[in-house]
């Protein structure tokens, strides 16, 4: 992220990101000061890790990708079984809606190159899950590909939101979002 951080500070600055993030999902325009409260620090802590807003943003956007990314890692798309992918994603990003959101939605994050790309790294195997599950006729082949995942994306952030709310229960939300993103709302 910026210079090489000790492990102990790199796990500080990590929970003052994922407090940052939680509080811009809720309050786009919170200022720095309310982003501390937040947090649980001083100002004058929050800029000993960041200089300014438009570097909080970038180092929100690059935590955010590094915690997806891990999470993905674990998750092997075999091409042969296919319709296992998305399953096992849904079920390992729902916890990371509020991460998925601020990739998708910042526009900050939107406009910073390294970020772009890195996010373009993961999608990458979603978009290829979702082309081979049109070839087998789950989903229309008329539609595109990043469409449909960000159709996922939205559904996945809308779940952990719901989820957190209290809304719809956290062993379910997963199935929920599986048949709702294969499906729809029409009647089995």
């Amino acid at each position: 992220m910026k210079k090489e951080l000790t492990s102990i500070k790199q796990t500080r600055l990590n929970t003052i990101l994922d407090e940052a993030t939680k509080l811009l999902i809720k309050k786009p325009n919170a200022s720095m000061h309310e982003i501390a409260e937040s947090a649980g620090i001083g100002i004058a802590t929050l800029h000993r890790y960041v200089e300014s807003r438009e570097q909080l943003m970038i180092f929100l956007g690059l935590r955010a990708i590094e915690v997806v990314s891990e999470t993905m890692k674990e998750i092997r798309l075999d091409e042969e079984n296919c319709e296992t992918f998305i399953p096992e994603l849904i079920e390992a990003l729902i916890p990371l809606g509020d991460k998925i959101y601020f990739l998708a939605h910042d526009a900050a994050v939107n406009y910073n190159r390294e970020i772009e790309e890195e996010d373009q790294k993961l999608r990458e195997p979603v978009l290829r899950a979702v082309g081979l599950l049109q070839q087998k006729g789950y989903f229309r082949q008329n539609v595109d590909k990043n469409w449909i995942v960000n159709v996922l994306y939205s559904l996945l952030f809308l779940t952990w939101q719901q989820v957190v709310d209290g809304d719809i229960a956290k062993n379910s939300a997963a199935a929920l979002v599986v048949d709702t993103f294969y499906h729809g709302f029409k009647r089995h």
